[in-house]
């Protein structure tokens, strides 16, 4: 019984590093038919001087549990009624522990509720049994991604060296992203925990283990879905992937995992992060999955060494799988978000924000069908439209070069990350636009529109706010891509200011209008809307 407790422990921190990577340096467009001799240049950015402090932004805040009134300006469309659900880390200490990472935060889940153009907001801490426990004992109980929870400092001497011994209870502070199963929605995270809650009321009614009802220590907290409703899912330290009609993605990156490390971690007074490693002298490899049979396609797909944090969309065309994604070609990032980083001031941000690669929209094409006799050394690719290549090396492998899906201008952005489309309309389909969060700081601080056909930008900027993952909304009844709005949350560290929901216009990504609540709110992760 030990052995497979233990067994099911150390799975379970297997799947906790898939969704802590962010951001990138990005390289040239290859030539479509000389891929096999292609040279990447590695593009030398800017450093960034004077960096506005964030401090506040990742500090523990308080909830608003009563729903208040937001002040309008503009106007919010009377067809948008819904709930804009918000998640992310919001309390950072309980009595004199403090977490050490930026993922390790207890979840806080928002609410901004449009009716008929008028906005009311609320939040509350998730409920957790791991927020409970840390708050009964006004202590870190319960180790973090990013920090271990100390001994129990009333024990004796003894007891707390044989506590180190001891197997740790695995967190169930789910703050990563809402994910909807079957009608009902869960707050998701990298384990093998989910907590169900009312969106109306914010309340948690049901602590889920995955593992109970699927052969999986873990699952991701990015699913895909199809039209009909159905959920797909990665199990255990899979991260990332992609979805078409057809088939699945998944994408094996250089991210090791060191076993004794992990295992030692409590005894050598780690967190479990210390057991994570960027090893670049892997490839990545892409594994392309039947999604009807299960079967795994014969193809084997490899790229450079490259992290992704968050896939954008895939689509089948000509007998190939297209699949862009937001990638870092230095996996070394993680260590970045600790707090002490996060919130430094002066000289020292500027260095760590600038020792950070950053995160850029790539294109891969893999060739499904290539034959014992397909020509080495040529490109595979039919795709006329995309520089992306595909070429079959003597060893039968498919060596993968990428095409990159922006202007430069978006290297002044500070690359892109948290992206989104039209989900409901265009996922799993050819498209044209994505829209995400620029980086000229270490969390967003732009919302960007990209047009991955004709590689331009639109920009929404305002000094000294930082928006969140933009969630767009399509308008009722319309099949333009881009026929919609933008919904974002915008905060800033200055006391004097408020913080507001913004609504823009998806196509000419202008301001329709903002609602300003009176709350200190921190930096997030990920949201969804739900119309009502």
């Amino acid at each position: 019984m030990f052995f497979q407790n233990f067994l099911r422990f150390f799975s379970n921190l297997s799947a906790i590093a898939g969704d802590f990577l962010s951001v990138i340096v990005h390289r040239i467009p290859v030539l479509k038919k000389y891929v096999g001799n292609s040279h990447q240049k590695e593009v030398v950015f800017s450093k960034q001087k004077n960096l506005p402090c964030i401090a506040p932004l990742l500090t523990t805040v308080e909830e608003t549990p009563q729903i208040i009134s937001a002040r309008v300006q503009g106007r919010f469309p009377k067809w948008l009624n819904g709930y804009l659900l918000r998640i992310g880390p919001g309390k950072f200490e309980f009595g004199k522990d403090r977490y050490n990472h930026w993922f390790d935060g207890m979840a806080l889940l928002h609410q901004f509720k449009m009716e008929k153009g008028t906005v009311t907001y609320r939040s509350k801490f998730l409920q957790s049994d791991t927020y409970k426990a840390n708050s009964a004992r006004d202590r870190i109980v319960i180790s973090e991604f990013g920090t271990l929870a100390l001994p129990d400092p009333c024990k004796s001497v003894f007891e707390r060296f044989m506590s180190k011994f001891e197997l740790p209870a695995m967190t169930d502070n789910t703050n990563v992203n809402y994910v909807r199963y079957k009608g009902d929605y869960y707050i998701s995270t990298e384990t093998n925990f989910m907590n169900k809650v009312d969106i109306e009321t914010l309340e948690k009614t049901e602590k889920v283990d995955w593992s109970k009802f699927i052969a999986v220590n873990g699952a991701t907290a990015h699913p895909h879905y199809d039209p009909d409703g159905t959920a797909y899912n990665m199990g255990n330290s899979y991260g990332p992937h992609g979805m078409t009609k057809n088939y699945i993605i998944f994408i094996e990156q250089p991210l090791k995992m060191n076993l004794w490390k992990i295992i030692t971690s409590k005894i050598r007074g780690k967190a479990f992060s210390d057991g994570i490693s960027w090893e670049p002298q892997y490839n990545t490899r892409f594994h392309v999955v039947d999604k009807h049979t299960g079967q795994l396609l014969p193809g084997m797909y490899y790229s450079k060494p490259f992290v992704t944090f968050h896939q954008i969309n895939a689509f089948e065309d000509q007998g190939c799988v297209v699949i862009d994604l937001c990638c870092q070609d230095d996996g070394r990032s993680l260590e970045v978000y600790q707090l002490q980083n996060l919130r430094k001031a002066g000289k020292g941000l500027d260095q760590v924000y600038n020792s950070v690669a950053r995160s850029f929209p790539r294109r891969f094409v893999l060739p499904l069908h290539v034959s014992l006799n397909a020509p080495e050394r040529e490109n595979l690719s039919p795709l006329s439209y995309s520089s992306a290549s595909a070429v079959k090396q003597a060893d039968g492998k498919i060596w993968c070069s990428y095409e990159n899906l922006y202007p430069e201008d978006l290297e002044e952005e500070g690359g892109v990350e948290f992206p989104q489309i039209n989900y409901g309309q265009f996922s799993g389909k050819k498209y044209n636009f994505f829209y995400g969060c620029g980086f000229r700081h270490l969390v967003g601080d732009s919302l960007i529109k990209v047009d991955v056909v004709n590689k331009t930008l639109k920009v929404w900027r305002e000094v000294g706010f930082y928006p969140s993952e933009p969630v767009f909304v399509p308008v009722p009844g319309t099949s333009e891509e881009d026929g919609g709005v933008i919904l974002s949350v915008v905060i800033t560290p200055n006391q004097n200011e408020s913080n507001f929901l913004l609504v823009l216009d998806a196509k000419n990504f202008e301001e329709l209008g903002r609602a300003e609540v009176p709350v200190q709110m921190p930096y997030g992760f990920h949201g969804s809307f739900v119309t009502i």
